[in-house]
């Protein structure tokens, strides 16, 4: 792996004004979920669609803890994953496999996450996936979909089944593996893995007892037509996601750079 500092390479010089707006927003994705706990080491990935006519997406380096991640050193690569404008890293490959699929069939998935977080990949394992145990589970149970496994994800071919899976979701329980979620921009998408990684930690609690209670239907349609109509709506994640990044700045986190 090649290890070029990043005032080695003037990328913000390089790119268009809306696509280092893009870079920072992932970066700053990166950061955060460092900060909640969701890192897999230097593994699992947050990826975004380029903005323009080509099929470019940016990716993590491979090798780096997402806490080193920056706007500069994020990896532009196309659909097949080759680089086409580098900033001296690498990629996993079994990593875009992942995400290729998603942003090839869903152009309104301009932005993918995928973790293995230990709640998030916990609840993945449970045969009855996610449950409508509390409020944050229930407004995203529409949106939930499940892939089974089929080994690390390094053959091209099971793009077009996760394709299948996934449809028309926002949310994709990868079994015995984690958590992925799209979204219209990293800041939804963001919002969405923050829902489902917290719904993830909560059954876990839960499942503890040996009396859940469970909502009445009634309780879980309505908290499901609530949610989808939050989920559409730009009103909470354009609110959040500014709070998101004042708090990375008082971190002193370099995701800007």
């Amino acid at each position: 792996m090649a290890t070029v500092m990043n005032s080695e390479l003037d990328i913000k010089s390089q790119v268009a004004a809306d696509e280092w707006e893009t870079r920072v927003d992932l970066a700053a994705a990166y950061h955060l979920v460092e900060h909640y706990g969701w890192t897999d080491m230097i593994f699992t990935h947050l990826s975004a669609r380029v903005p323009g006519p080509d099929d470019h997406f940016l990716i993590n380096p491979y090798g780096l803890m997402f806490d080193e991640i920056t706007a500069s050193n994020l990896v532009k690569v196309d659909l097949d994953g080759n680089i086409v404008l580098s900033s001296g890293y690498d990629i996993n490959p079994a990593g875009f496999c992942i995400h290729s699929a998603i942003h090839m069939a869903r152009h309104d998935a301009l932005a993918v996450m995928h973790l293995h977080s230990d709640d998030g990949a916990a609840v993945s394992a449970m045969d009855e996936g996610l449950l409508p145990l509390t409020q944050t589970a229930m407004v995203l149970l529409p949106q939930v979909a499940y892939h089974d496994y089929e080994g690390v994800a390094l053959d091209l071919s099971e793009r077009e089944r996760l394709v299948r899976d996934i449809g028309d979701k926002k949310i994709l329980m990868l079994r015995n593996h984690g958590t992925l979620a799209v979204g219209e921009t990293v800041s939804s998408c963001f919002l969405l893995m923050y829902l489902l990684e917290r719904s993830c930690s909560m059954q876990v609690r839960a499942m503890s007892s040996k009396n859940l209670r469970m909502p009445s239907t009634d309780a879980i349609n309505t908290s499901a037509s609530q949610g989808n109509r939050l989920i559409e709506s730009d009103g909470l994640h354009t609110l959040a996601w500014p709070a998101l990044l004042r708090l990375l700045d008082r971190k002193g986190s370099n995701f800007r750079e």
